[in-house]
């Protein structure tokens, strides 16, 4: 069976995690011999469910990967994130990097598709890696991108996080710049 098999007959729902102010959003998928639509993003109805209201886009981020393995992360930008994708599928770790929260250092793992999405809350760091070849990867954010803004970021294998990645990190592609993050004990 085609992963695009699983997608269909899905409610819009909203699920917390155990990172606070972090959502896990099942969308709805409808799909015929053409291929498939979803509404992406919906303020009104996502709000009714639970959404922040004071979530308000203005820019929205693409990324285009061409295989299988490609690992990203692990990034806390200083603006909230609603992140889904339109192909492909991957697993996604989202590590609480905010200093005072009461969960720092939290992980929450789990597999994106075209049917679900996360909010990803300002000072959480994210990463993901494809789990399939040709994932597009988008994501609306709160805020512009600036080269002068301050990132906080943390090493994909640091042991303490404990994140079981799919494809093993020696397997996977990923930037020189992304190996050489530093562990969670050098930002806490």
């Amino acid at each position: 069976m085609n992963y695009e098999d699983a997608l269909y007959g899905k409610e819009l729902k909203i699920s917390t995690c155990k990172i606070p102010d972090m959502l896990i959003i099942d969308l709805p998928v409808f799909g015929d011999e053409r291929g498939w639509f979803k509404e992406n993003f919906q303020k009104q109805k996502l709000a009714e469910l639970g959404f922040p209201k004071d979530f308000i886009p203005v820019q929205n981020n693409v990324s285009s990967n061409r295989e299988r393995g490609v690992t990203r992360g692990i990034h806390a930008e200083p603006w909230n994130k609603y992140i889904s994708l339109t192909r492909g599928k991957v697993f996604v770790a989202i590590v609480d990097l905010r200093q005072s929260s009461a969960t720092f250092g939290t992980v929450e793992t789990l597999e994106l598709d075209p049917s679900k999405a996360i909010f990803v809350p300002k000072g959480c760091g994210n990463s993901y890696q494809t789990l399939t070849p040709d994932v597009e990867y988008t994501y609306l954010v709160d805020d512009f991108w600036s080269p002068k803004t301050e990132y906080t970021f943390v090493n994909l294998a640091d042991p303490k996080l404990k994140i079981s990645w799919p494809i093993p990190l020696e397997r996977a592609i990923i930037s020189e710049k992304d190996l050489h993050h530093p562990n969670l004990e050098a930002i806490k």
